[in-house]
């Protein structure tokens, strides 16, 4: 019998750890400061409809580059349009608004905090679908974790979470399995397209909740505040990030990337500390160098 040499297979996954892992940093380093921008609209834009004002300029902003990949895939959309609108309704519509939502009554720090633990949701996706996740990338994984609890519980063995927590847990469910979904992608349908379907999707999918809210709530005055926070997540959190995120997952995985995304309440404590003046303690930093540790062990082959 003729033996199957894995040799172009792990040469081919070798040559794409680099470029994964870097989109998935900078999906992860871009998204955490949509976390301080989604706290600075809390008091003055409804979650609802700082949700759909976020996918409509992205929908603007993706335009140019993937109307025409879409339009020209449009027989492939229909065909695929049950996976489309389930990935747009976790990763577009309710992850974001869960995000918002949470904004309200708790910290970015603590939003890019527990965010962090979604990872672990990833990897246990991808376990039970039959991948193996290998010792170091599930000792990478566990040490990031026990970085990330221990961070939020500031070192209790009974840590306190407020309303906007359990909306961020809920947040990080989501988004966890949107990530997950996304390694059953149809391979033909391509990445731009993709994305702007569930943009799109996403946006329908909002607006009668945004219809509602603007009755009830009233709308919200477009000043610098509320204008530049939005055009950050709508151009570079949405657009830009959910394409390299995207794009990470195909060449790595969804629990390879995931171990990068421990980054994500580093990165939040750093942007914390540069535009809000949050001072970072000794706890804080151990914490951090725990996560560090874990992402760049489990990132390694």
């Amino acid at each position: 019998m003729e033996r199957v040499s894995t040799t172009p297979t792990i040469a081919r996954a070798s040559r794409a750890a680099g470029p994964g892992l870097a989109l998935a940093g900078v999906a992860t380093v871009v998204w955490s400061g949509s976390f301080v921008a989604s706290r600075a609209l809390h008091d003055s834009v409804p979650p609802v409809q700082a949700a759909f004002w976020r996918w409509v300029i992205a929908l603007v902003a993706a335009a140019p580059f993937a109307a025409r990949e879409t339009w020209r895939g449009r027989a492939l959309i229909r065909r695929h349009f049950r996976f489309l609108l389930l990935a747009a309704l976790l990763g577009v519509t309710v992850y974001n608004t869960l995000v918002n939502q949470a904004g309200l009554s708790t910290s970015a720090g603590n939003m890019g905090m527990i965010m962090a633990a979604s990872p672990v949701l990833m990897a246990l996706y991808e376990r039970l679908g039959g991948q193996r996740l290998g010792a170091r990338r599930t000792t990478g994984m566990l040490v990031a974790c026990a970085g990330v609890l221990l961070l939020v519980s500031k070192g209790s063995l009974a840590p306190r979470f407020a309303a906007g927590d359990l909306w961020m847990v809920a947040a990080a469910v989501s988004f966890a399995s949107y990530s997950a979904l996304l390694r059953r992608r149809p391979a033909e349908l391509g990445g731009l397209a993709f994305l702007f379907t569930t943009f799109a999707l996403g946006a329908l999918m909002l607006a009668p909740v945004y219809g509602v809210s603007l009755a009830v709530q009233g709308g919200f005055a477009a000043t610098p505040g509320t204008v530049g926070p939005l055009v950050y997540v709508g151009v570079l959190s949405s657009a830009v990030a959910f394409f390299a995120w995207n794009k990470a997952i195909a060449l790595i995985g969804a629990a390879r990337a995931g171990v990068v995304y421990y980054l994500q309440p580093v990165c939040v404590a750093l942007l914390s500390f540069a535009l809000l003046g949050e001072a970072t303690g000794p706890g804080q930093l151990l914490c951090m160098a725990l996560i560090l540790g874990g992402v760049v062990l489990g990132s390694r082959r």
